[in-house]
C-alpha cells in the first residue's frame, strides 16, 4: 500500500453529530478517521493503527462501506500511523500528534490517502518440495490474507504462481497452477467468495532474479497478488 497523503485536522467541539456514541473528554481525543485512494474514492475495510510513542500502545480501527471509522486516542502524545498491506503491517513516515489540549474537548479529523501496490509478493508461504502442498508454516500469512480480503467489499485479486527454470516448462507451468490453485482453494475454505479470487500459474516466467544461483531461484520461486479489481 502506497501512502500518498495524510491530513490531519483539529477543532474543538461542538461534534455536528459525528460519532455520537463516542465523546472526547478531559484525556482523550475523538478521532475520526477517513481512508481514501488516489480518486479519492472511500476505501473499506482498510485497518489503521496508531502506536503510541509514550507508552507503546495501539489504538485501531477498520474502515467501514463509507471509508471512516472513529475512535478515542489519549491527548498529549505522538503516534506512529501503520496500515495492513495484505498479510503485514507497514509503517510510513507520518506521524499524529494530539495536544495536550487542557480544558479542551478536542475532535481530529484524520484522513489517509493511499494505493494498493498492483502487485505484491506473498512472503513466508512455502510448499513441499516439487508439490503444490502447503506447509504449516504458511497458515499464518495465509490467515492474514484471508481477514484482508474478507474485509473487502469489492476487491477481486489473482493468485500468480512462479517457478525457478529448474525441469522442463512444462512441469513448471503445471507445478505453479497447482500452487495457485491450492493458495485459492485455502481462501475459500476459510470464508473468502470464490468470485474475489482467480488463480493462474506462469511457471518459469517474468523471472525476478537470476536463476544461475540458488539464492536467486528462490526469489523466482514465488506467489504474487495482482489486483484485478479494486
Amino acid at each position: 500500500m502506497k501512502v500518498w497523503l495524510i491530513f490531519p485536522v483539529f477543532f474543538v467541539l461542538p461534534l455536528l453529530g459525528i460519532a455520537q456514541d463516542l465523546q472526547p473528554d478531559d484525556s482523550n481525543a475523538l478521532l475520526n478517521v477517513s481512508v481514501i485512494d488516489y480518486l479519492k474514492k472511500p476505501m473499506s475495510g482498510e485497518k489503521i493503527s496508531f502506536a503510541s510513542k509514550v507508552n507503546q500502545k495501539v489504538f485501531s480501527g477498520i474502515t467501514d462501506s463509507t471509508g471512516k471509522f472513529h475512535l478515542l486516542i489519549p491527548k498529549n502524545a505522538v503516534y506512529d500511523v501503520k496500515y495492513v498491506q495484505f498479510t503485514s503491517e507497514a509503517s510510513y513516515n507520518n506521524i499524529l500528534t494530539i495536544p495536550e489540549g487542557k480544558d479542551q474537548l478536542l475532535t481530529f479529523n484524520y484522513t489517509v490517502r493511499v494505493q494498493l501496490p498492483e502487485k505484491y509478493t506473498l512472503n513466508n508461504v512455502f510448499f513441499d518440495f516439487n508439490k503444490a502442498t502447503i506447509t504449516r508454516e504458511s497458515y499464518e500469512a495465509l490467515n492474514q490474507l484471508t481477514n484482508f480480503m474478507k474485509a473487502q467489499k469489492t476487491m477481486v485479486i489473482e493468485i500468480a504462481g512462479y517457478t525457478d527454470n529448474i525441469g522442463t516448462d512444462e512441469s513448471n507451468l503445471k507445478l505453479s497452477q497447482e500452487r495457485a490453485d491450492a493458495i485459492r482453494d485455502y481462501l475459500m475454505k476459510h470464508g473468502v467468495h470464490n468470485k474475489k479470487i482467480t488463480a493462474k500459474g506462469y511457471g518459469e516466467t517474468d523471472p525476478v532474479a537470476t536463476n544461475d544461483t540458488p539464492e536467486g531461484r528462490k526469489l523466482n520461486r514465488r506467489t504474487e497478488i495482482h489486483i484485478i479489481k479494486q
